[in-house]
């Protein structure tokens, strides 16, 4: 992605050195004079650090620089290893704005606004198995692994009734999945399905599922019980670039086939 301005990569952010005018009325985002947002950095739905330059791109990128420049002050991006990482920087102020797919638990720490993307899950499994769909899933006998506190475990632990569910703390390797996979020790791997999708192009041995069983927002998110007029910029700053065509733009640039707008509230 190019970006205008001054900017510079340095590993664990981007930064714009080119405010724009504040915008009249506009909520207090970056009380340190900066706008500092944060995601998951293993979340290829979300943005993408290149681990050579540090550079990030994708949909956050696109979505913080343009709140930043409405606000008029310049940005900071921070990947967050896992979701914990997202909303305890939101609770302790060390980020003002980050994003996050919905889950329900997650609404007790922090508060939800403008959900800008839809991001589809998938299971990847081995080549050769017998599992076709999501739904041959759920059978007895079935071992599905998923990173424990994301999107898939969430669901999973709430909706996997036959099937077992094995958690790991953090997404194998492709070296790895291929073993845990092709010796029987797990059945399925549930993640997003962009992930999905680039394992299987990775890996002959392994295969992405054809359809998504479960599609979730991915959305802002601040510190919980923070200024509503926040939520409602937010919600209304989405909405607008949802119906500009901004959000569509954004998601064919980061050539995303695991993701989609999300359908105007």
């Amino acid at each position: 992605m190019r970006l205008t301005g001054s900017v510079l990569a340095l590993g664990l952010g981007v930064f714009s050195s080119v405010p724009a005018r504040a915008a009249d009325g506009a909520p207090n985002f970056a009380p340190t004079g900066m706008l500092r947002a944060t995601f998951l950095g293993s979340n290829p739905v979300q943005g993408r650090t290149d681990p050579k330059t540090g550079e990030i791109t994708g949909p956050i990128v696109d979505l913080t620089k343009e709140l930043a420049r409405r606000l008029g002050v310049p940005y900071k991006i921070i990947p967050a290893p896992d979701a914990r990482a997202v909303m305890d920087s939101l609770k302790n102020h060390t980020a003002d704005v980050g994003f996050l797919a919905y889950d329900a638990p997650r609404t007790v720490e922090v508060d939800f606004a403008g959900p800008f993307e839809v991001m589809l899950n998938s299971y990847v499994v081995a080549a050769k198995s017998a599992i076709r769909k999501s739904a041959d899933v759920e059978k007895a006998g079935v071992v599905v692994g998923a990173v424990k506190g994301q999107t898939q475990e969430i669901h999973l632990s709430e909706h996997l009734k036959i099937a077992k569910l094995r958690t790991f703390s953090t997404q194998p390797a492709v070296a790895e999945l291929e073993r845990l996979l092709l010796s029987g020790e797990l059945d399925a791997f549930a993640m997003n399905r962009q992930s999905a999708v680039e394992i299987e192009s990775a890996s002959s041995n392994l295969r992405a599922l054809p359809d998504s069983f479960l599609e979730v927002e991915q959305e802002f998110v601040v510190a919980k019980g923070g200024d509503a007029a926040k939520l409602a910029y937010l919600s209304k700053l989405v909405n607008e670039l949802r119906v500009s065509g901004f959000l569509k733009a954004s998601i064919e640039r980061a050539k995303l086939t695991g993701a989609d707008v999300a359908p105007g509230h």
